[in-house]
């Protein structure tokens, strides 16, 4: 059996290959695991309006979605004021994918704004098609997000990830 060698790590010798490709998770995927974990509770509460307003209660459905729309906000807060300022200064090639999830969060925050007033006029076919378009563009957007910023926002960023997690972690 043939061994692979695995290519050499980004570092100051090979600085054409990210840093946060190192083997070493741990410490170079802050961001990733932080924001991507963050995804992860805004998916939560994503499927647990669209539970609700499979059960037709219309106050819990009022109470999931505000919670959906307000976690995906503050998600998104904190990307727009501090992940992706800081990486567009020092990483000035993550300007085009910032402008394309940018533009992608203007889209869902639309779509808030849509599910808000379904919800008030409590029609459910409305708003189960604003939660399964969310669904499908959130997949998508998060998809990006995790397999290209964030990981270039963990090699651009090193010294400031810990700082920028912990602004996500408490808003």
């Amino acid at each position: 059996m043939t061994q692979v060698k695995e290519p050499p790590r980004g570092d100051s010798q090979n600085p054409a290959i990210p840093i946060h490709q190192a083997s070493d998770t741990s410490m170079a995927s802050i961001i990733t695991d932080a924001f991507t974990q963050d995804h992860h509770a805004c998916d939560h509460r994503l499927a647990a309006a669209e539970a609700c307003v499979g059960r037709g209660d219309w106050s819990d459905i009022g109470t999931a979605a505000e919670a959906l729309v307000s976690a995906m906000n503050r998600h998104f807060d904190a990307e727009e004021q501090t992940l992706f300022p800081r990486l567009a200064e020092i990483y000035r090639v993550a300007a085009n994918p910032i402008e394309v999830m940018l533009s992608e969060h203007a889209q869902m925050r639309v779509l808030f704004e849509d599910l808000t007033e379904a919800v008030g006029r409590q029609d459910r076919d409305t708003c189960l098609g604003i939660l399964e378009t969310l669904h499908f563009l959130t997949q998508q957007h998060n998809s990006k997000e995790e397999c290209v910023l964030y990981p270039m926002a963990d090699g651009a960023l090193k010294t400031q990830a810990g700082e920028i997690a912990d602004l996500l972690a408490h808003g």
